[in-house]
């Protein structure tokens, strides 16, 4: 691989502070350790609600402190977990009018999250009630389709994600990203998501490492490998969901889940595409 591994990347789920959970960095460690990377750009991400607001004064420091020199950018977007009143299409489109750029279903609060901690699901947000997609989502697909940005199935489970998928799509919605199917937690077969691209032409987001419980993590780069054997490059994005004490810092963890799929023979062109190109695509950036 190139010397320049992370030059133009772009990550499109990481955490950062502040945060409930305490992070590795803040917004603006975040971005400097992007811009000393050559990073194209990043979105950050949170349980608690939205960092649209948070990019956009992480930005304006760019410009302020570094005076043009880069072109690095930090997107925000919205989790529609229970701090947002769950499915809210009123939060989401104030979200995407000051600039947000993924609207993610709920993590937290989705009942697969629940169901699979084994704890009671009665303060959950549902996408689905009575074998039916909530009346809310048809408004928030319609907001999604409107301002051009990208759906995020977040901790919904495979059967919901499916049937969430036909019904955006149905709605007109274009941009949607299967997140983290590899995850215990969610829990999508590779089966399903060579199916799920398949009828749908998603994008599965396949990230570095996911949390077994107890602070340990599980490395999920043998795993990704094989589902981009399975699937096709072209319909997976490389993200890290970095931003844990317990992981690499973020930076380190993308370049070594590049170098391992350089070493485990994936041509240099298919890693510019999962790592560049699709997440231009998403964000209608210029390469």
């Amino acid at each position: 691989m190139n010397k320049k591994i992370l030059e133009g990347v772009i990550d499109m789920h990481v955490h950062s502070n502040p945060d409930v959970r305490h992070r590795a960095y803040d917004d603006f460690e975040l971005m400097e350790a992007g811009i000393r990377a050559g990073a194209r750009a990043i979105v950050i991400k949170t349980h608690q609600g939205t960092t649209v607001d948070r990019a956009y004064l992480c930005n304006r420091h760019n410009e302020l402190t570094h005076h043009g020199t880069n072109n690095f950018t930090m997107f925000g977007g919205i989790t529609l977990n229970r701090q947002m009143g769950g499915i809210n299409p009123s939060a989401v489109e104030s979200s995407l009018k000051l600039g947000g750029k993924v609207v993610w279903l709920p993590t937290q609060s989705a009942r697969n999250t629940f169901q699979k901690m084994n704890q009671p699901a009665f303060n959950c947000v549902d996408v689905i009630r009575d074998g039916k997609i909530i009346p809310e989502m048809n408004d928030v697909f319609q907001l999604i389709k409107d301002y051009d940005v990208v759906l995020g199935t977040a901790h919904i489970s495979p059967e919901e994600c499916f049937r969430v998928v036909e019904a955006a799509r149905d709605a007109g919605v274009d941009k949607i990203v299967i997140t983290h199917p590899e995850w215990w937690l969610v829990g999508m077969s590779l089966e399903d998501q060579v199916r799920i691209v398949k009828d749908y032409d998603v994008i599965l987001e396949h990230c570095f490492a996911q949390p077994m419980g107890g602070g340990t993590y599980k490395s999920n780069l043998p795993m990704n490998i094989e589902a981009i054997r399975a699937c096709g490059y072209k319909n997976v994005m490389v993200c890290t969901d970095g931003g844990q004490v317990e992981n690499p810092f973020w930076e380190d963890a993308l370049a070594q889940y590049i170098q391992y799929l350089a070493d485990n023979g994936v041509p240099e062109h298919e890693i510019y595409h999962m790592t560049h190109t699709i997440q231009q695509n998403l964000l209608n950036l210029d390469s």
